[in-house]
């Protein structure tokens, strides 16, 4: 599927229409001078969050993100932590939307949502970056890793984030509540996680830290300036906390393991040749940065592991909006699919990287 598909807008779908008047009447008690009538796009990319473009009669745009319609797994969709960690990141100067308002009342479009500022800039889903030179994208690249690396050094007890979650042990609590989501989204036994949900918990890293997180970081949660290789906001703040910066910073180097063409990924092509780095220069370059010596390799494999099995356990949710009627996008069935060849992909890392 060509990432062209996951670009851009569309107009709203049936399941995701809500009421406009209302939310121009909540808008315009707390946007100065809002010119009525909005219109509404709904953004095509995404699985989880239903996302809006909300344009005024004066050309002011703002993004719209909204819990999904029906039942919501338990401490999933939580549009109102999103809004308070973006507020946070914009009050200290990182690179995110401007936050508007927050809809805590679900009478006024059905479920929870907020507004915020929209950016305007480039926005990135094929990770091979075509049509750019070898230059621009390892320009952009190093971009994507320093940005990462600012929000892991930032204070978060300094910008009101210190109870955003719990400090320490963060591979234990994340590895329980996605076995819990998997169990709540389950469709039928997948071999492979069941593996996992056994071997996980019993091979946890021994060291432990604590930073701000994204939880989602990669390229298309990435609006980089029209011009430069500068990023402009960081978007989709809806698995942040406050947890461990590799499990994050592997998170976002999985794109390495993922194979290329329609999975969006960079395993087996030639990114010499493209500009783009290796795993293991992108990695040494965030040590470097960051100041560490290293990454032992079983730790770097576990949070590998670790990553795939979150995302076969996002992939088993959206299978499970998609079947409940609920889910925000059109491509959400082939997502939800998905979620077996993500699962057996991270148990054949285990396999291949750990003595049996």
């Amino acid at each position: 599927m060509s990432a062209q598909e996951f670009a851009g807008t569309m107009p709203v779908t049936p399941q995701q229409r809500f009421d406009l008047g209302a939310l121009e009447r909540f808008l315009a008690a707390r946007i100065p001078g809002l010119q009525r009538p909005l219109t509404v796009q709904q953004f095509r990319g995404g699985q989880s969050n239903p996302t809006f473009l909300l344009s005024a009669a004066d050309g002011a745009q703002f993004v719209l993100r909204k819990q999904p319609s029906g039942p919501l797994l338990p401490s999933a969709h939580a549009v109102d932590r999103e809004f308070r960690v973006i507020g946070a990141l914009h009050a200290a100067g990182f690179p995110v939307a401007r936050p508007v308002c927050l809809g805590d009342d679900p009478g006024i479009l059905g479920t929870l949502f907020y507004v915020m500022q929209y950016v305007e800039g480039r926005n990135f889903w094929d990770p091979t970056l075509p049509g750019l030179t070898p230059p621009e994208r390892a320009a952009l690249y190093a971009e994507m890793n320093r940005v990462l690396v600012a929000l892991h050094a930032l204070d978060f007890a300094a910008i009101g984030l210190e109870d955003f979650g719990k400090p320490g042990n963060y591979f234990a609590r994340q590895i329980a509540r996605w076995s819990r989501q998997y169990r709540a989204s389950e469709t039928e036994p997948i071999e492979a996680m069941e593996q996992l949900l056994e071997w996980l918990p019993k091979h946890i890293p021994a060291s432990d830290e604590t930073t701000l997180v994204h939880g989602d970081y990669r390229l298309d949660n990435l609006i980089f300036h029209p011009s430069e290789p500068r990023i402009l906001a960081v978007v989709d703040w809806e698995l942040s906390t406050l947890g461990h910066p590799l499990a994050d910073f592997a998170y976002h180097a999985m794109v390495w393991r993922v194979p290329g063409g329609e999975n969006r990924g960079l395993g087996g092509v030639d990114v010499t040749a493209l500009g783009i780095p290796s795993e293991s220069q992108y990695l040494e370059e965030y040590c470097r940065r960051t100041g560490r010596a290293g990454v032992a390799p079983d730790v770097w494999e576990f949070c590998m592991a670790y990553n795939l099995f979150r995302i076969a356990c996002i992939r088993q949710g959206i299978l499970r909006r998609v079947l409940d009627g609920t889910a925000a996008s059109r491509h959400a069935r082939e997502a939800g699919a998905r979620a077996r060849e993500t699962a057996e992909l991270a148990w054949a890392q285990v396999q291949a990287h750990f003595a049996p």
